[in-house]
């Protein structure tokens, strides 16, 4: 018990070069899912910690925040710190772009079939992390530690953590936004089940000379898809998927290469393109961890999901698991229960389950549709895109169920 009685001993010590005591919650991770679940369990009133390096985020990929993402950062006071350099999604597109023998008709979504505005907004990850990272200064209830965490303990009353710097902290439920190599996940003992897929997504930014009208686009070809996303003015980011071996040609090219690969591949919808600098590429596959939530450890962000960049439901994924987490925390505080109990982290597994089950699995069939060469599975695909796009209550339900799940209670 000597572990124990020294963190108790520590309990009102706050200062970031000694150590710190207590706490109800420690966030592990300052990617935007880590930062949310900070913030968003700091405003439960619980005494919370985040342990995260701060680093310029030089990252230009972006995020579309789709509907009840929006909300989530609005209750979170961060959506006004970036609303106006984020640009509205006012339409998508599908079209079937495998010029094979069965192809989908072309399918286009508005919001106004089911009562929106728009169906949310594209952003650049680095203004999103900014106006996080400043509503996160501001909470007193939150405290920051530039630094990593090193070892992860769970024990029956809490878990203890050790950083890189040295410093000890403790916490009744530590959140682990630690990414796909997860401390925390491996210290719980959840195991993943992981599916590598044969193919990698090339990111990159273009500007064009015709107005992309806030029309999302997304062409369908054998490898998998390309979207062309709308950004503030004459611009779009691009998420290009691709067989490993045609994504490394891609990234390869010259930069007027790649703009005529890219206007090729657009069908010269937004006219002549330009790619900008900075590029990403990244291979992709399928995680699912067995468990959300174990031995006073919750799983949020990558570290509770990946699934390929279609229909842009990582990050929005995210966010969901950082609202669920917040209100089952305050739940639990409210009643008086430890935070870190089984009990709690039932409710907080059971809470993810359906909803990351779910999106993992309508993703993985949509990507193994596209990529099927098999006929019978192209004729499939081609008539639930053929019924999705003329049978008006199918396309509303595949709109609302695109943006959230439908069946999820809204959070005030």
């Amino acid at each position: 018990m000597t572990w124990l009685e020294n963190a108790a001993g520590n309990v009102n010590c706050l200062d970031m070069n000694e150590i710190s005591g207590a706490h109800d919650v420690v966030v592990i991770g300052g990617g935007p899912a880590g930062l949310a679940a900070a913030i968003a369990l700091a405003q439960t009133g619980a005494n919370i910690a985040l342990i995260a390096r701060r680093a310029p985020y030089a990252d230009n990929r972006t995020t579309a925040l789709l509907g009840a993402s929006v909300d989530f950062l609005q209750q979170l006071d961060v959506w006004r710190r970036c609303a106006d350099q984020a640009v509205a999604l006012q339409a998508m597109r599908l079209v079937d772009d495998t010029g094979r023998l069965i192809r989908a008709p072309e399918v286009r979504f508005s919001p106004d079939e089911i009562g929106l505005d728009v169906f949310g907004y594209n952003i650049e990850n680095r203004l999103l992390m900014s106006a996080l990272e400043e509503r996160a200064a501001n909470l007193s209830d939150l405290t920051r530690f530039d630094d990593e965490a090193d070892t992860i303990s769970p024990y029956e009353e809490l878990v203890a953590i050790g950083t890189t710097q040295g410093k000890s902290l403790s916490a009744r439920l530590v959140a682990g936004a630690d990414g796909r190599q997860s401390l925390c996940r491996d210290a719980a003992g959840i195991e993943v089940k992981r599916r590598a897929l044969n193919q990698a997504a090339l990111t990159f930014n273009i500007s064009h000379s015709r107005p992309h009208r806030n029309v999302s686009t997304e062409f369908h070809t054998p490898q998998g898809p390309c979207v062309f996303v709308p950004l503030p003015g004459e611009r779009c980011s691009v998420v290009w998927v691709a067989a490993p071996r045609e994504a490394e040609r891609l990234i390869a090219l010259s930069d007027d290469e790649l703009s005529e690969a890219a206007e090729r591949q657009s069908h010269s919808i937004l006219g002549r393109i330009r790619v900008e600098p900075g590029r990403h590429l990244f291979p992709l596959a399928i995680e699912q961890p067995r468990q959300f939530a174990q031995h006073r450890a919750a799983l949020v962000g990558e570290a509770a999901h990946v699934v390929p960049p279609i229909g842009a439901q990582g990050l929005n994924m995210g966010l969901r698991d950082a609202a669920d987490l917040a209100e089952i925390v305050r739940a639990a505080m409210l009643s008086g229960e430890d935070v870190g109990s089984p009990q709690v982290l039932k409710r907080y597994d059971l809470a993810r389950r359906a909803d990351v089950t779910s999106r993992t699995f309508i993703v993985d069939m949509a990507n193994r549709s596209l990529l099927s060469d098999f006929l019978p599975m192209q004729s499939l695909r081609a008539a639930g895109l053929h019924l999705i796009g003329s049978i008006g209550p199918l396309r509303r339900l595949a709109m609302r169920e695109g943006l959230a799940p439908s069946w999820r209670p809204r959070r005030g």
